[in-house]
């Protein structure tokens, strides 16, 4: 065993079996349990931490007097004794496919099926099947009819409504009428859960609650309203939308609108055959006690006793790591962040981040090193709008893009003093970011001189204090018509960036690299688009590495594009390289200085009467250096 692997194990000496939630009668019998209120079936491993959703939900329902066990991974493939051994819980099943859509998680781009699972134990694969929320729920109807099924996590989230399934290659239905289950749970689920479960726990029917905020429901068709108005938009329905591609796309629009509301926007109307599915509005982005409530719940920390020795790599990720906040007002087209999250920032206390980052010190396996202080994007913590009211009756998808809102406050004064705090912790050696900057948010000029002073000084405090030899950032493209698609900024921003960066590594005598993000084949990106991208980023002496194919992910525009070839937004038709080969077509640039393609993007440049390119690309210049 290396010293390493010697590290990561866990020593679990000093807790007891009943600090977990229990994931077996024989766990539950000691807790002094005869029943369970709620049974939770998960596709990942039970990791008892704040950034794994089925120990938030879990903790958040002990926390409001509810007895919960969890079932993570049940074997769909034997006699079902995982789904047998709690019987039917009191209130009610509650189930989701994990952190990940299952599919996300099982294939790559290229519809290949990965060889492991970061959200099980040893990263092995084939622990989930596909589309767990179907399967899981499935089971459950078959062995208890009468007992509620609740769905939720991201894949039943991201999926709530008529979507595109890049796997299927096709349109599917909400997945709440794939699944069967009575009801479906969108978004974070803290808050929404325990009110359906006072609910239930009351004497109500789960087929009588048809008001509860982040639930989608399904109705008789009776009950759509018969236009739409401000309380209710009505989608075009599935039949619709299964013959005409530009209207999904004009649905997805209303959806998008809606998840960014600050007061939770309207009703979301779409029916089907026989049914009619209702989509309940959002609830305003937590306020800081509430999430401050949510990060305080009594987590070990810590991957059950059941995996001990085993390694589960999404756990080693985030272990020595402090989420600051929820949310993100980014609106990047391919991200489902906001669509799941909110667009509006939930932003944590300083004292609960404290007291998570002194448990994190705590650990025994802890050197000194917090992995992380981050979020969805690293540097949005405490940011909202100046005016609030304007915010109010805001539906852009991005504060960031086509600009910086000028209503929004990017101060980084809150979260330098975070850095500070933490950093001055006992036993804190330093504190990284290991979460994606946005550097344009920070590069902002806001016409304030001390809110410019103070963001020049967090960009060279972030490079100087908190890299861990390499910084994380994602231009994702060079071109602006591609980056105007994505919902980007220029590049030339990150050109300045850029230079920043390395002006901040001479002044203090540092040696760490940039790594950019990039995209091919995303929609409104063409051949020529990834041959001038070769050319700018060899031109910054870079050789690519973090780089990915787009793939179409439920709930987002550019997924939206990629099916109808329509941008719901604009009704402009664009391109999007689909086939096998126009994709290969587009990657071979990220390897421009690998011999293998040379001839091949020579020969395509001849083809588009771009030998000014050809030379740009393979004319001699200074060694690259691999970023």
């Amino acid at each position: 065993m290396s010293d390493k692997q010697k590290d990561n194990i866990i020593n679990y000496s000093s807790l007891r079996p009943t600090d977990w939630l229990p994931t077996s009668v024989k766990e539950m019998k000691a807790m002094g349990w005869t029943y369970v209120d709620v049974v939770l079936f998960s596709g990942d491993a039970y990791v008892d931490h704040p950034s794994f959703g089925a120990a938030v939900i879990g903790r958040s329902l002990q926390a409001a007097g509810y007895k919960v066990a969890i079932v993570p991974q049940p074997n769909w493939q034997d006699d079902l004794r995982d789904f047998k051994k709690f019987g039917a819980p009191r209130l009610f099943f509650g189930v989701s496919a994990g952190a990940m859509d299952s599919m996300v998680n099982h294939y790559t781009a290229n519809k290949r099926r990965r060889s492991d699972d970061a959200y099980t134990p040893d990263a092995r694969h084939g622990m989930r099947p596909d589309y767990p929320t179907i399967v899981y729920t499935k089971i459950l109807r078959e062995l208890f009819p009468d007992t509620p099924i609740v769905a939720g996590g991201i894949e039943a989230s991201l999926r709530r409504l008529a979507h595109y399934d890049y796997w299927k290659d096709s349109l599917r239905p909400s997945i709440l009428l794939d699944s069967g289950a009575d009801m479906l749970l969108y978004g974070m689920g803290e808050r929404t859960i325990v009110e359906l479960a006072h609910r239930l726990d009351k004497g109500e029917s789960i087929k009588d609650i048809k008001d509860l905020r982040q639930s989608v429901i399904a109705l008789p068709k009776d009950n759509i309203p018969p236009v739409s108005d401000s309380g209710n938009i009505i989608l075009h329905s599935w039949h619709t939308v299964l013959r005409d591609k530009k209207a999904h796309a004009e649905n997805f629009k209303h959806i998008e609108q809606q998840s960014n509301s600050r007061s939770g926007g309207a009703i979301l109307w779409q029916s089907y055959e026989d049914c009619v599915v209702k989509v309940n509005p959002m609830l305003p982005a937590m306020s800081r006690g509430e999430i401050d409530a949510a990060f305080d719940l009594p987590f070990t920390r810590l991957p059950h006793p059941r995996y001990k020795n085993k390694r589960i790599p999404a756990y080693e990720m985030i272990r020595h790591s402090v989420n600051l906040h929820r949310g993100c007002f980014g609106g990047c087209a391919f991200c489902t962040i906001s669509a799941h999250q909110g667009k509006f920032i939930a932003s944590r206390s300083e004292a609960s981040i404290l007291r998570e980052a002194e448990q994190v010190t705590k650990m025994p396996d802890f050197k000194g090193f917090i992995s992380d202080l981050g979020g969805p994007s690293a540097n949005m913590y405490g940011m909202e709008g100046k005016d609030l009211t304007i915010c109010a009756n805001c539906r852009r998808p991005s504060c960031l893009h086509p600009k910086v809102c000028p209503n929004l406050n990017t101060d980084h004064s809150e979260l330098l003093k975070i850095y500070d705090k933490v950093d001055a912790l006992p036993g804190v050696k330093k504190s990284f970011i290991g979460s994606g900057v946005r550097y344009d948010l920070a590069m902002h000029p806001t016409g304030d001189t001390k809110i410019d002073a103070t963001n020049r000084k967090y960009i060279e405090d972030l490079i100087v204090n908190h890299v861990s030899g390499r910084l994380k950032v994602a231009p994702e493209h060079t071109e602006d018509t591609v980056l105007d698609v994505m919902r980007k900024p220029s590049f030339s921003l990150f050109e300045q960036f850029n230079d920043i960066f390395e002006k901040v590594n001479h002044k203090h005598n540092l040696r760490q690299q940039l790594i950019p993000y990039f995209i091919s084949s995303h929609p409104g990106c063409r051949e020529i688009d990834m041959a001038e991208l070769a050319v700018k980023t060899k031109a910054l002496n870079f050789k690519l590495e973090q780089i990915q194919d787009f793939t179409p992910t439920p709930m987002t525009v550019a997924t939206e594009i990629y099916y109808t070839g329509f941008h719901p937004y604009t009704g402009e038709k664009l391109f999007t390289a689909i086939r096998p080969e126009d994709k290969l077509a587009q990657r071979k640039y990220f390897f421009w200085y690998d011999r293998a393609y040379r001839v091949d993007i020579e020969r395509s440049l001849t083809r588009m009467h771009r030998p000014d390119l050809i030379k740009a690309i393979f004319s001699h210049g200074k060694t690259q250096r691999h970023r």
